[in-house]
């Protein structure tokens, strides 16, 4: 049976906001910093540094999803992608001593490392816009 009582709404809406947070403050910046500078500043690593709050808001989302038994496979790989992405490059990175700083920013471990990253984004923007599709569910259809 779903659940679309009000800390189901709560959570979804809450969650879809937490987990667009780190996408809207990259493109946001960008935007400000490419003005500013009259030149392309842009921080691809700004959706990583902010994972926290992206995963506050998957989890937010999770559960809402789970009350609401809509977008539940969606958001739950997209949530387990986005860690393992993360957490891989992370790790890809300490090994091959790029984070360290001991390797130098070049070759396969530097591609797969960036890789990591832009695949995490892409797993958060999957999570968004499943969260998008949550809220709509909950709200606009019966």
């Amino acid at each position: 049976m779903e659940n679309r009582g009000v800390l189901t709404k709560v959570l979804a809406v809450a969650g879809t906001v937490l987990v667009w947070i780190p996408i809207l403050f990259t493109i946001i910046t960008a935007v400000i910093g490419t003005i500013y500078a009259r030149r392309v500043r842009f921080d691809f690593l700004m959706p990583a540094e902010l994972f926290p709050i992206a995963l506050v808001g998957a989890l937010l989302l999770l559960w809402a999803a789970q009350r609401a038994r809509s977008q539940r496979k969606l958001i739950g790989w997209g949530l387990v992608s986005m860690t393992a992405f993360l957490f891989g490059g992370q790790a890809l990175a300490v090994v091959s001593g790029l984070a360290s700083g001991a390797a130098e920013p070049t070759g396969w471990a530097w591609a797969l490392v960036v890789a990591s990253i832009a695949l995490y984004s892409l797993a958060l923007i999957g999570v968004c816009i499943a969260g998008v599709l949550l809220v709509r569910k909950l709200y606009f259809f019966k």
